[in-house]
């Protein structure tokens, strides 16, 4: 059995991935996390600690030969240093997930993965989130060549799916239960990029171990362009429901504080072609995507939401 100590999966995408590793039945699963959310699967060997706690981490972490370590929640560098330089044994392989959000605004599109990084935090509420993750890019590209560990970096564009807590297509998913006006821009042309969670997923378990993968950088995006105009189109086919929506200017949302998850004025677009050809992987249609997120919602989280 290969050994795999995933960092942070018990939340969407990591839950998502620990699921789908379940199903291999060739390896050892470990997960690290503060447990409030635990798997409690005779399956999953589950260790609780704080990340920055490192007498904690090498008291709780066996010393095993790490397959391959799997970081779905590191947000700064101090983050990773501390797993590469405390980590009780060997690693041989370390995936990091990171973010689309570490590019530079450009019009040059869509972004490559050698495209200009941001060089400090951006305007917003959320501002220091791209940089973060830049800046923690970089500390494991320069530890991991230090200590001699390959690693793999992957950037997903915006990630939607089953457990996603980020109120994106939930947001949507809500208005439409509810039979209420769904908001959009009325200049519709912006465009951006999806990357379903079992894409997500489904690439993290082709890279374990996997040498074409090794000190390489990857976007995770499907190749479909969607704008909000395509956004409400789609939610139409999945639901079977014609939708009421209210087109508002940019000025009107932004005075509004009308939480639309999705860019309102500007394209967000990347490449996500990279991994793909490197994997021979093929995305998920959005629409298809889509409508088994929507009835995973409908069936699981909406009831409970309403009985709240």
């Amino acid at each position: 059995m290969k050994n795999i100590l995933v960092i942070g999966g018990s939340y969407f995408v990591g839950r998502v991935f620990v699921l789908e590793l379940l199903e291999k039945k060739e390896y050892a699963i470990h997960l690290v996390n503060r447990g409030n959310n635990p798997f409690n699967r005779p399956e999953i060997a589950e260790h609780f600690c704080d990340r920055h706690d490192i007498s904690a981490l090498r008291q709780v972490v066996p010393p095993l030969d790490w397959h391959a370590v799997i970081d779905f929640c590191a947000y700064e560098p101090a983050e990773v240093e501390i797993i590469l330089n405390n980590l009780p044994g060997t690693i041989n392989h370390y995936i990091y997930i990171s973010t689309c959000s570490v590019y530079e605004s450009s019009d040059d599109l869509p972004k490559f993965e050698d495209a200009p990084k941001l060089s400090g935090p951006i305007a917003g509420p959320f501002g220091d989130y791209g940089y973060k993750k830049w800046l923690t890019e970089v500390k494991l590209v320069n530890q991991g060549k230090e200590k001699g560990i390959p690693y793999t970096i992957l950037r997903p564009a915006f990630i939607y799916g089953q457990f996603n807590y980020a109120p994106r297509e939930s947001f949507f998913f809500d208005l439409l239960l509810t039979n209420k006006p769904i908001p959009i821009p009325d200049n519709t042309l912006a465009l951006f990029q999806f990357v379903f969670v079992r894409d997500v997923a489904k690439i993290c378990l082709a890279c374990l171990g996997n040498e074409k993968v090794y000190h390489r950088v990857y976007n995770l995006a499907a190749e479909e362009l969607i704008s909000y105009k395509k956004l409400i189109k789609v939610l139409e086919e999945i639901s079977d429901k014609r939708l009421w929506t209210k087109k508002l200017s940019v000025a009107e949302i932004n005075r509004n504080n009308i939480p639309l998850p999705f860019p309102l004025d500007k394209h967000e677009l990347y490449a996500g072609s990279l991994i793909a050809g490197t994997l021979n992987f093929t995305y998920t249609p959005f629409a298809k995507g889509l409508k088994e997120t929507f009835e995973f919602y409908r069936k699981y989280v909406f009831p409970a939401k309403e009985a709240n």
